[in-house]
């Protein structure tokens, strides 16, 4: 059963789900310069909105490759990052991810906002520090580089309510 609480007084945040991919090659990361909503260039890790009727994982291996079109298999969460408020305003819920490439590593993007991918070092991110999408990018490669990876398994997904209760209810029969 879905609750609606928009008419009892709470006031809930408009999130934008987001998912975002800490991918390295030979002491590179891949990024993606792209066109931005007002008229700018930005470069950010592969990421993008979740879409309904997805999971979180169907979403990072969708955005990776629309955006670089490369083949993307998730083996860890980097971490979940929370900004309530962007600098933009808006709220924001980012799972970042890291994993493999699954074929060769030559970027060919599918997405029309995009204006290329690139396999970038260190330097060269610090470098375009001001034209990066988000706060965080960085954030994101540091928690990579400290090492920060969970289990793909702390994340669940159903599109169907009530059927995870009822599956969850009968393992729990099945505890007793």
């Amino acid at each position: 059963m879905i609750r609606d609480y928009s008419n009892q007084g709470f006031n809930m945040l408009p999130i934008h789900v987001t998912v975002a991919a800490v991918i390295e090659s030979q002491g590179k990361f891949l990024m993606v310069e792209e066109h931005t909503s007002n008229g700018g260039i930005a470069f950010n890790q592969p990421a993008g909105h979740l879409d309904p009727d997805e999971s979180i994982e169907q979403a990072i291996i969708r955005e990776v490759k629309e955006e670089t079109g490369l083949d993307f298999e998730p083996e860890g969460l980097v971490g979940i990052y929370t900004l309530n408020p962007a600098s933009n305003g808006n709220y924001y819920q980012r799972f970042c991810f890291t994993g493999s490439i699954n074929g060769n590593l030559e970027t060919e993007p599918q997405d029309p906002d995009i204006i290329a991918a690139h396999w970038m070092d260190l330097q060269e991110i610090t470098e375009c520090i001001n034209a990066h999408r988000s706060g965080l990018i960085v954030k994101c490669l540091q928690d990579y580089l400290n090492g920060y990876r969970f289990p793909l398994n702390a994340l669940h997904y159903s599109g169907d309510e009530d059927l995870l209760q009822q599956q969850s209810l009968n393992f729990l029969y099945d505890q007793l």
